[in-house]
């Protein structure tokens, strides 16, 4: 019988000692990103794991790829054929980019069976969930599929007294206003047509959205929808960082109106900070975001219910439930799964006709 053979995340070394391509490539173009965030998330977990980042010419002993553009796949065949293993994440599925840019829908079957050719050029691939993992598995990928949350780093987003008055401060903000926040891209599916409705249904709050989009790849319906916002309503477009941190800190709500979502790195980053969350109610979010650490809707008017609830202070504090699960996916805690998975990857080229469990 064959043996099967389990691998349990442990305590990471102080260094494992590998030297990690991360490939970047046209990736540049996705810096402002959920897939952006990602990379650098994993080059801080590498660099915790005592790991060297280096260039494929420098024959490393793992590739890591994040992206869909072709310049990714022909890495992985390059990698393949110089005997690297190769790691892919796997942040996209059809559905997220249906409802994206102009024209998805029209093309999303094609994006479908690209996404499977990028996929099945790794020897494992990595996608942060269950739910995730449920869509790709139906691309014909024959590699083990492992999940891997995208971690959130609990340091830098710690929220704060200091963070909320900088972002107060810098949008005169008074200090008994009450502030919404969301963060995305400018698309249906982020859910900015709802959250303009919502801005325009509680003109009492202050909304912010950070986040931008190329005017260019708006679906018409976002264009005319940006056109007309009503007066509580502002739109900071990209910010830094560590605006986006404090921005955060100052906000009352986090509200998060996607359709689709593979994760959702700033619900992360939202717990994390200590602002109360409220999402759509979307299968993603059934097992790892319980009812009790985040506040649910489905339509734009059971939002407003909700809104208003948790602004009045008549909706449950659920925000040190948030922090918590936020821990759990901190980058230094969730470095180990990432170490376990290339060990599982090193084992698996060194003996290759041995079985892993799933």
């Amino acid at each position: 019988m064959a043996r099967s053979l389990t691998l349990v995340p442990t305590a990471a070394p102080a260094a494992n000692g590998l030297r990690v391509c991360l490939y970047s490539g046209a990736g540049r173009l996705m810096e402002k990103s959920g897939v952006g965030s990602a990379m650098r998330h994993q080059a801080k977990m590498l660099l915790g794991l005592g790991s060297q980042i280096v260039k494929l010419w420098k024959r490393p002993d793992i590739v890591q790829l994040n992206t869909i553009f072709p310049d990714s796949v022909l890495v992985g065949v390059l990698a393949k054929a110089l005997g690297i293993p190769v790691v892919v994440f796997a942040h996209s599925t059809r559905e997220d980019f249906e409802q994206s840019w102009v024209g998805a829908r029209t093309f999303a079957p094609l994006f479908e069976k690209w996404l499977g050719v990028v996929y099945r050029r790794g020897d494992v691939v990595v996608t942060p969930t269950p739910y995730s993992r449920g869509i790709i598995e139906n691309y014909r990928i024959s590699a083990p599929i492992r999940v891997l949350t995208n971690g959130v780093d609990t340091r830098f987003f710690s929220g704060g007294a200091d963070a909320r008055a900088r972002f107060r401060l810098k949008h005169g903000i008074a200090a008994d206003k009450k502030v919404v926040l969301s963060v995305g891209h400018l698309m249906v599916r982020k859910g900015i047509l709802e959250y303009i409705d919502l801005a325009r249904s509680m003109p009492e709050a202050d909304f912010y959205w950070a986040g931008t989009a190329p005017n260019a790849a708006m679906t018409p319906d976002v264009r005319a929808a940006l056109g007309n916002v009503p007066s509580n309503l502002h739109l900071l477009g990209h910010i830094a960082p560590d605006e986006v941190r404090d921005a955060y800190a100052g906000a009352d709500l986090f509200c998060f109106m996607s359709h689709e979502e593979t994760q959702g790195i700033v619900v992360l980053e939202a717990l994390s900070s200590g602002v109360p969350v409220l999402v759509r109610d979307i299968p993603v979010y059934d097992e790892w975001l319980p009812e009790a650490v985040v506040h649910r809707a489905s339509s734009t008017a059971a939002f407003k219910a909700v809104a208003e609830a948790i602004l009045d202070g008549e909706a449950a504090d659920r925000t040190d439930a948030g922090r918590a699960l936020a821990a759990q996916h901190d980058l230094r805690a969730v470095s180990t799964d990432l170490a376990a998975v290339h060990e599982e990857l090193l084992l698996r080229t060194t003996y290759p006709h041995l079985p892993i469990a799933a």
